[in-house]
């Protein structure tokens, strides 16, 4: 084994430059070179009926499993198929309504180019990446997308960087483009992602979070301020809200009240709810997402959101606990 080399920290410091710098530049000349094989490759997504099989060797296979999981997440029904074991029975999954987006730089992959007649006499229409227009692959296929680059980043120029960056970036271009094309919104989003952040914020509605029936803390208004603050304390909401025959809300009465009128040294044994609740309190329907509810307890500064249908009858009350817990915020 040959001896290490000193570390040169300069040295290390120019190469990572000059490899952004080199894989920048390969990316900002694919742009202006974009134009009608890429608009057909769009539209051939689009009208697909299947699913968009991603396939490629070594590094690009690794770029197109990126590439197939990006189209899956924004509307695209997509998955990867390795070249290698599609000679040996995974060309199953393949049917002729798919498309089929081939990756490979060179485009002379053996294994790739092995399975493209066969996947020519299914009918499939194929998308190739490669950095050769003039290769195997760009012959077989229907519609050619230029990811060529100038030079890699590798200072031999052979390790595969600046171009499956490139590749990388040409794919991100198309799904960008089909999701936009499908209409694709956050909600959309959120279902192919329903266990993260995103999902919990744009999939879980105040309905699904609030406290109701028994758990809210009603009150009549002529009940004594005494008898109230006994609903408060066994619901545990931090608030009671005041209601009429019909569950109309007629306001609210919270800690931070129960505050100030200790403060201004009120007589608490005379009040009832109606005295001292607080008349037009805010509320929110059960159909809104709960990160709405969130969004108006930070407006508002308050903790708690009651929510109404549009009688203003009260349904349910939420509060930022409730959200925390569910981790919507």
């Amino acid at each position: 084994m040959s001896a290490v080399p000193a570390f040169d920290a300069a040295l290390a410091l120019r190469m990572g430059r000059q490899t952004l710098e080199i894989e920048a530049a390969g990316i900002s000349a694919m742009a202006p070179r974009l134009g009608e094989s890429f608009v057909r490759a769009v539209q051939t997504v689009l009208a697909c009926q299947g699913r968009v099989a991603v396939m490629g060797m070594g590094k690009s296979g690794h770029v197109g499993r990126k590439i197939a999981a990006t189209l899956a997440s924004t509307g695209t029904p997509a998955l990867f198929v390795h070249p290698a074991e599609a000679s040996h029975g995974d060309l199953g999954m393949v049917t002729g309504k798919d498309v089929v987006l081939a990756l490979s730089n060179s485009g002379e992959s053996d294994e790739l180019n092995a399975i493209l007649p066969v996947l020519k006499r299914l009918g499939v229409s194929i998308i190739a990446m490669t950095g050769r227009a003039e290769s195997s692959l760009a012959r077989h296929a229907d519609i050619v997308l230029d990811s060529q680059v100038g030079q890699e980043a590798c200072p031999l120029n052979l390790a595969p960087t600046a171009s499956t960056t490139a590749q990388m970036a040409l794919g991100d271009a198309l799904a960008v483009a089909l999701l936009d094309a499908r209409g694709f919104k956050p909600e959309d989003f959120a279902r192919s992602h329903p266990g993260g952040a995103l999902g919990r914020k744009l999939l879980t509605h105040v309905r699904d979070l609030m406290r109701s029936g028994e758990a809210l803390p009603t009150v009549a208004p002529e009940t004594p301020f005494t008898d109230m603050m006994r609903v408060m304390s066994a619901k545990g909401l931090g608030a009671a809200v005041v209601v009429d025959a019909q569950q109309r809300v007629l306001g609210i009465f919270t800690d931070g009240d129960l505050r100030r009128l200790v403060e201004r040294g009120s007589d608490l044994r005379a009040l009832t709810a109606a005295d001292v609740a607080s008349k037009n309190p805010r509320t929110v329907a059960a159909e809104a997402l709960a990160v709405d509810a969130a969004d108006l307890m930070e407006s508002a500064r308050i903790t708690l959101v009651l929510v109404a249908d549009e009688a203003q009858r009260l349904i349910g009350a939420i509060s930022i606990n409730d959200l925390m817990q569910a981790k919507v915020i």
